[in-house]
């Protein structure tokens, strides 16, 4: 049965990805929605260090920054908070399903893996960053900059990722298959 079922898969790898997909998904899902999240402590340390490092930018950058908790704010304003949705964890378990299920060799899989999760990190401290600068100076885009724009950037720069490993990452499987 079994190997019936993996020949299957050998056969049409697209149903092969969007099965492991489908199940990284899910225990994805199941460990985060039902441990990771309800104990705190992943997401609270990863949001406690976004603040301090996107705190030291802004800095950087000149502006008179406060930081309360999980709170970040330039000068007067209300400043913003990072919330468990907010801290990339999420993000970064979509984009490790998107390389587990595709193939590819694993020691270049593992450390696309670590670039990867690098990446998101980054681009996650330049959205607070630039959330940050959105409330002090054009406040009436906060929303919209919150809600669509830089939530778009989060899930663009990981298809980008998941293209870059398939092209390039994965290439030693695709140069095994055997044209029609």
């Amino acid at each position: 049965m079994f190997s019936s079922i993996t020949s299957f898969f050998k056969k049409n790898p697209i149903y092969g990805f969007a099965f492991k997909g489908i199940i990284v998904y899910v225990v994805w899902y199941i460990f985060y929605d039902l441990w990771i999240l309800p104990d705190g402590r992943v997401d609270e340390v990863l949001s406690l260090n976004i603040i301090d490092v996107s705190a030291g930018i802004l800095t950087l950058m000149g502006f008179d920054v406060f930081t309360a908790f999980r709170v970040i704010g330039i000068d007067s304003a209300s400043g913003i908070e990072i919330v468990n949705g907010c801290n990339g964890l999420a993000a970064i378990g979509l984009f490790l399903g998107f390389i587990f299920a595709y193939p590819g060799n694993s020691k270049k899989r593992w450390l696309f893996m670590v670039t990867g999760i690098g990446v998101i990190y980054l681009v996650n401290i330049m959205r607070i960053v630039l959330l940050s600068i959105t409330q002090v100076y054009w406040n009436q885009f906060f929303t919209f900059t919150h809600d669509y724009s830089t939530t778009a950037i989060f899930y663009i720069v990981i298809f980008i990722m998941w293209v870059i490993w398939a092209n390039y990452g994965a290439n030693d499987i695709v140069e095994q298959v055997e044209p029609i």
